[in-house]
């Protein structure tokens, strides 16, 4: 009777040793090569961030004609300030009203009114410059939270005066050349003023976006808006004396759509 109990004690372990060895395993043994939460995090798709950037690659593609009698040119006066009079050989005029050689309408602000989608501000910035005395460009367009780089490039006291009504006011000088300041606007506005308290003259207008589909028409009258999502869209012309046009239109794919404004004087 020793004996048999004794080989039994000694059988036991051994089979539990071939169980091990030949792989057997329990139900802890297999919940542990289960994932992980912070495994299945790192493989499952992100949710609940913000909207993708919808790929588009349409154009809007158009010009700005002008009818009626041209504005007259109205002349700068710039005796105020030796430096501003002495940068101009040939006499310079206001550019309220730019008409064309060929009939169209220079610095009018193209865009369309509301994109689907997040679309992150160029790491690029917009320069600002303040050459001759007047402000270059005078009408530009500028996505929010991207820089806005203001250059003094002459060699006078120049105070860049914005005045925005959504946005952070500024106001501030640059007396030397080539001074430099950077600044954003926050939220999408349009338009936002720009003066200069020292020359009176001086001015210019940005429109604040939060989509890069904006261009300012040329010394042609022309603009083109490109890598447009598909979808309809309002596309709105403004201009700082004869206000703001809007059309609309649908594009798909990559095709072109023309879209065309006309002002009256």
């Amino acid at each position: 009777m020793f004996k048999r109990s004794l080989l039994l004690l000694l059988l036991v372990p051994a089979l539990t040793l071939t169980l091990v060895a030949c792989g057997g395993k329990d139900e802890d043994a297999e919940e542990d090569t289960e994932t992980t939460p912070a495994a299945k995090s790192a493989s499952a798709p992100a949710s609940g961030g913000a909207a993708a950037v919808p790929a588009g690659g349409a154009t809007v593609t158009g010009k700005v004609t002008f009818t009626g009698g041209p504005p007259a040119k109205e002349t700068i006066k710039m005796e105020a300030d030796a430096f501003c009079k002495a940068a101009h050989s040939t006499p310079v005029y206001s550019e309220e009203a730019v008409v064309n050689g060929n009939g169209t309408l220079e610095w009018v602000l193209v865009y369309v009114k509301e994109v689907a989608g997040k679309f992150p501000p160029p790491a690029q910035a917009v320069t600002l410059d303040q050459r001759g005395c007047q402000y270059h460009p005078h009408v530009f367009g500028i996505q929010a939270g991207q820089d806005l780089k203001i250059v003094n490039s002459d060699g006078t006291l120049h105070n860049i005066h914005a005045l925005p009504k959504i946005n952070a006011e500024f106001n501030i000088g640059q007396p030397f050349p080539k001074m430099e300041t950077v600044k954003k606007f926050d939220k999408p506005e349009m338009p936002v003023k720009f003066k200069c308290d020292v020359h009176k003259w001086m001015g210019a207008y940005a429109g604040v976006f939060n989509h890069p589909f904006f261009a300012t028409t040329n010394d042609q009258g022309t603009f083109e808006i490109k890598n447009l999502p598909p979808g309809t869209y309002t596309i709105e012309a403004w201009h700082e004396k004869y206000g703001t046009q809007t059309q609309s239109v649908t594009v798909a794919g990559s095709e072109t759509k023309t879209v065309d404004f006309g002002f009256k004087g």
